[in-house]
C-alpha cells in the first residue's frame, strides 16, 4: 500500500518529462515508504502466452502484407482532421508496432493523459476505486482524473510494471493514495485476493472500473485459433464478471461499476469479430447488471470508446495500420486518453449522475466514431 503523498519535494515524472511539453509536466511526489509491487509469475507467464499469440497471427499476416501495404501507401484522407477541444490533439499517428501486452513508455508517440484544463472540484471526495488496466491508455487517464477529483485509486494491472509505476506516481502527485497490484484477470483467485487487498488497504471500495482487455486482430474466423478465442473471452467478459463479483460485496448504496465497451460492440469490426463480440457482450452485462442492482442503489453504467491513441491498438496491427489508425473516423483522428476520463468521472460521480444506471455512453467523435 502506498501512504499518502506529502506535499514538500516535486519533481517531474521522468517518462512523461521526455515525452510531454512543458505545460503538461505533472509535479511527482516521492513517498517516503512504499513496498514495490511484487511480480506475479502467472501475469508474466499470460503476457509470454499473449505475444506468442501475436507471433501466429504475424505469420499469418504475412500472405497478405503486400497488398495491405499498397492499399495503405495509397490511401488517401478523405476529410480534414476535428479538433474540437481546448487544445489540438495529435492527427497523425508513428507506424509503430509493440510487443503485447503492451507498454505505453514504449510509444514513439505519448498517448496525453493528463488532461491538463480539467480542474478538479471534489467530486469523488473519500471515494476509493479499483481500476483494471490501469497501468496505460484510458485506464491510466481516469486514475489521474479520479485521484484529482478527491479519489484513492487501486491500479490493476498484467505485467507492465515500469507503466504501473507511472501511473502511482500521477496518482499520488494529486493527493490521492495507491495500491498496484499485478495479475490476471482471468483468474477468479486474483479477483478477490486484489479485492481483498484493496479493501484493506483503504477501507473499502466504492466504485470498480474494469477496463482490462486484450485485442488481437484476425482477418478470417476460420483462421481464429482457439486459444486467441478464449483469452479474448476469459480477459474482455470473463474477467469483467469475475471483478463485479468480487467488489459487489464491498458496494452499498451509491456507489457504481463502469465498464469500458467499445464502438465495435455496437457496428462490429470484421478484424475483430472475437473482440467485437466481447465487447457487445459488456454492454449486454452492464445492462442486466444495472438492472439486477438497481433495489440496492447500486450504479452500472458503460463507455463505448471510438479509436483512442493507446498500446492497444500498436501491439495488435502491423505499423502501416497503426500509420493510419483513427483516420476514417468521424473526427479523421483518434482520441487521446484525456478526452475520454471525464466521461469516467461523469458516470462514477453521484453528483453529476445519480439518475444515471444501464446507459452505454458513446465517446466516438462522432454518429459512429
Amino acid at each position: 500500500m502506498a501512504t499518502r503523498k506529502t506535499r514538500t519535494a516535486t519533481s517531474p515524472v521522468a517518462a512523461d518529462k521526455a515525452a510531454q511539453p512543458q505545460a503538461e509536466r505533472t509535479p511527482v511526489v516521492k513517498t517516503a515508504t512504499r513496498k514495490a509491487a511484487a511480480k506475479d509469475p502467472r501475469a508474466a507467464r499470460v503476457a509470454a502466452r499473449q505475444r506468442r499469440l501475436q507471433d501466429q497471427e504475424k505469420a499469418k499476416d504475412a500472405r497478405v502484407a503486400k497488398q495491405a501495404a499498397k492499399q495503405v501507401a495509397t490511401k488517401k484522407a478523405t476529410k480534414k482532421a476535428t479538433q474540437a477541444g481546448p487544445r489540438k490533439q495529435p492527427e497523425t499517428m508513428p507506424a509503430q508496432h509493440l510487443s503485447k501486452p503492451g507498454n505505453e513508455h514504449e510509444l514513439q508517440l505519448a498517448p496525453r493523459f493528463l488532461a491538463p484544463d480539467y480542474r478538479g472540484s471534489g467530486k469523488l471526495k473519500g471515494k476509493r476505486a479499483i481500476i483494471t488496466g490501469a497501468d496505460s491508455g484510458i485506464g491510466r487517464a481516469v486514475a489521474v482524473l479520479f485521484a484529482r477529483e478527491g479519489a484513492d485509486v487501486a491500479v490493476l494491472h498484467l505485467d507492465e510494471a515500469a507503466d504501473a509505476k507511472v501511473t502511482r506516481q500521477h496518482v499520488e502527485a494529486e493527493g490521492g493514495r495507491c495500491v498496484v497490484i499485478a495479475g490476471d484477470v482471468r483468474d477468479p483467485t486474483f479477483c478477490n485476493k486484489a479485492v481483498k487487498q484493496v479493501a484493506k488497504a483503504f477501507g473499502g471500495i466504492d466504485i470498480l472500473v474494469n477496463n482490462a482487455a486484450f485485442q488481437l486482430h484476425c482477418e478470417r474466423l476460420e483462421d481464429l485459433e482457439d486459444a486467441h478465442l478464449q483469452e479474448t473471452l476469459q480477459t474482455n467478459i470473463g474477467g469483467y464478471i469475475q471483478m463485479a463479483r468480487a467488489v459487489l460485496p464491498h458496494l452499498q448504496e451509491g456507489d457504481c461499476i463502469i465498464n469500458t465497451g467499445s464502438e465495435t460492440g455496437l457496428f462490429g469490426s470484421k478484424s475483430l469479430i472475437d473482440y467485437s463480440a466481447t465487447k457487445g457482450a459488456i454492454h449486454a452485462f452492464t445492462q442486466a447488471l444495472a438492472s439486477q442492482l438497481l433495489p440496492r442503489g447500486i450504479r452500472v453504467n458503460a463507455v463505448a470508446p471510438g479509436p483512442v491513441w493507446t498500446p492497444l491498438n500498436p501491439a495488435d496491427k502491423p505499423p502501416a495500420d497503426v500509420a493510419a489508425f483513427g483516420k476514417d473516423s468521424d473526427m479523421g483522428r483518434p482520441a487521446q486518453p484525456e478526452e475520454l476520463s471525464p466521461a469516467y468521472v461523469f458516470l462514477a460521480s453521484p453528483i453529476t449522475a445519480s439518475y444515471i444506471s444501464g446507459v452505454i455512453l458513446p465517446v466516438m467523435g462522432g454518429p459512429r466514431g
